[in-house]
């Protein structure tokens, strides 16, 4: 499909044209169709942290970082750069106030990474005042509910992986366990038991906390998914990571994986714990996600087993939709604007030139167009590595990104109109 597409180049501060170019209005273009597909006008980056010390969004891609007005974002500061932090590394939670760009702190926290920060939600319960972030108290990792403003907190004896959307429950999985099959993504210190006797535990995997009382339910665990996944050695440890409510918060997406081998499952079951269900055939994996509605899911992943795209389709179905006309075969964070109206996604960095690329498309047409290319430094890589981990704004006229390509890692913003 011929797409016009006008890119901004952020590097030489200029637009340019890119593939089957012709004249037309701004962000306007035509398909072969004869369609017109409208994209919004997109700001350049504007930077909203800076240094001495690093920067990035308190959360993974794709969790609103916003208060309800979007006066306030959460971020993460911290010294540590080119390495995995560890217990003893403080990191410092904070808001930008979006007014003045100034970093205002609220808490510490010793439970965090550079891949998801220390996974920090706004509670759509106080959605303008109360926030729930994941540290390490007293020799346990805990999430903790806390009002930005009165600074009065609560705890929950359990770390949080995902917020239903009511902000009356959470996911937890086992950060522990996560250390030690995926270092960037778990937490470093005593805290949870990581079970590393047992390849399928059956008193551990996806628990369902119920965040006014702080109780936890198992809803699903290790040993049930046990032939459910590739087979895999008995020294060999499967782990659960990735969670997300669906829009309605009526279900529950993650990711099964085993260490080393990166066999890969994709999961969805009802928050009550019913109708658990694989999302694809074996060989197609699965690594980032997100809900388009209650029922219809996007998983980048081996699309019939081949290259990776961005598949869209039904939980529980087989009707696999590979999204953006073959221009967005490849692994990215893609996220939907809070009205479903458009994706935003990511690449990770080109070899040759080290440049990350963020897209936008539009979920009509599934015409695309590029936000911008940021080179990221070679020093940032492994399990400090920075990815853009683009997300929306509650409203949908901005996204969020991280980047280094200023050489430290500080966090962006791009208005649309």
């Amino acid at each position: 499909m011929t797409l016009f597409v006008k890119i901004f180049d952020p590097g030489l501060r200029i637009f340019s044209l890119l593939m089957f170019v012709a004249s037309f209005p701004a962000c306007q273009n035509k398909l072969e169709n004869g369609t017109m597909v409208r994209f919004p006008k997109f700001s350049e980056p504007v930077q909203i942290t800076s240094g001495p010390g690093e920067h990035l969004f308190a959360s993974y891609y794709g969790i609103n970082s916003w208060s309800a007005s979007q006066r306030y974002a959460t971020v993460l500061e911290t010294h540590v750069k080119f390495r995995i932090p560890s217990v003893t590394d403080t990191a410092t939670l904070g808001l930008v106030d979006m007014k003045t760009f100034a970093f205002i702190p609220i808490a510490k926290t010793r439970a965090w990474n550079f891949q998801q920060g220390n996974m920090a939600h706004w509670l759509a319960s106080s959605p303008d005042s109360v926030i729930i972030y994941n540290d390490h108290v007293d020799g346990k990792f805990v999430s903790v509910i806390l009002n930005v403003f009165t600074r009065e907190k609560r705890m929950i004896p359990y770390p949080v992986s995902a917020v239903s959307p009511n902000g009356k429950e959470a996911v937890s999985i086992n950060f522990a366990r996560l250390r030690i099959t995926r270092a960037d993504y778990g937490y470093d210190g005593e805290g949870q038991d990581p079970k590393t006797g047992e390849t399928f535990p059956d008193d551990d995997g996806l628990f369902l906390i119920n965040l006014e009382t702080g109780e936890a339910t198992l809803l699903v665990s290790l040993e049930q998914i046990k032939h459910l996944v590739p087979p895999t050695e008995e020294d060999v440890l499967e782990y659960f990571n990735h969670t997300l409510f669906s829009r309605d918060g009526s279900k529950i997406f993650w990711l099964a994986r085993a260490y080393r081998l990166w066999n890969t499952t994709a999961f969805t079951v009802n928050r009550d714990g019913t109708n658990l269900q694989r999302c694809f055939p074996d060989h197609w994996g699965g690594s980032h996600f997100d809900w388009l509605d209650e029922q219809n899911l996007m998983v980048t992943a081996q699309f019939e087993g081949k290259g990776f795209g961005h598949v869209l389709f039904t939980a529980g179905q087989s009707n696999f939709k590979r999204l953006g006309n073959g221009l967005l075969d490849f692994d990215g964070h893609g996220t939907f604007s809070p009205d479903g109206r458009w994706m935003v996604t990511d690449t990770y960095p080109a070899s040759e030139s080290n440049e990350q690329k963020l897209f936008i498309m539009d979920m009509a047409s599934e015409a695309v167009i590029s936000l911008g290319r940021f080179a990221e430094p070679p020093e940032f890589t492994k399990g400090w590595r920075c990815d853009l981990h683009p997300r929306w704004s509650p409203d949908g006229t901005m996204i969020g990104f991280n980047s280094t390509f200023s050489g430290s890692r500080q966090v962006y913003i791009i208005k649309f109109d």
